[in-house]
């Protein structure tokens, strides 16, 4: 059995991964409304990706014989006025899903739960990768600076990202 703290924590944290992909299906949406189906397509892999943790969550939790609560999923806010404001707007939510991750490790930690802080460890390193990703995405952005061929070519780039299926064994 899982902790009583850290599995409410799970719950919450399968709420916060399933937002996410409801956010960037939205962010995805936003940019194929601007025939940027580059940047959408990103976002689309994105959404998978969380997809996935929500359900790595609840299959680790399945496994421990603790109880899943799913919850309403908030409407994201994907109004933007500026091309920009989407890649930027997933490293703002990738940094605060860091903040929940390192939560939910600081709770297992002093609940002196260690099969779920060796779950976690996927999580810690994962988001390492998840800011870097988001944080190069405005860096690109960035550096095209307003030339349309080169916002071309970053759109033709990012079409190209596929989706892979995390690699975490769960026992």
């Amino acid at each position: 059995m899982i902790n009583k703290k850290v599995e409410v924590a799970l719950n919450s944290q399968v709420n916060k991964e399933l937002f996410s992909a409801y956010l960037y299906l939205g962010i995805s949406q936003y940019y194929n409304s601007v025939a940027l189906e580059g940047f959408g397509n990103w976002f689309k892999v994105q959404a998978k990706e969380e997809q996935d943790h929500a359900d790595l969550i609840m299959q680790y939790m399945e496994n421990c014989g603790a109880r899943i609560t799913l919850e309403s999923i908030a409407k994201p806010d994907v109004s933007y006025t500026d091309l920009q404001q989407g890649v930027e707007a997933a490293v703002e939510h990738e940094q605060y899903i860091t903040q929940e991750i390192n939560t939910i490790y600081s709770i297992a930690l002093e609940e002196k739960d260690y099969k779920t802080l060796e779950f976690l460890s996927w999580f810690v390193k994962e988001q390492v990768e998840e800011e870097k990703n988001a944080e190069d995405l405005v860096k690109k952005f960035e550096l095209f600076n307003g030339d349309k061929r080169a916002l071309y070519m970053l759109d033709r780039e990012l079409s190209t990202r596929v989706y892979s299926a995390p690699s975490l064994t769960l026992s």
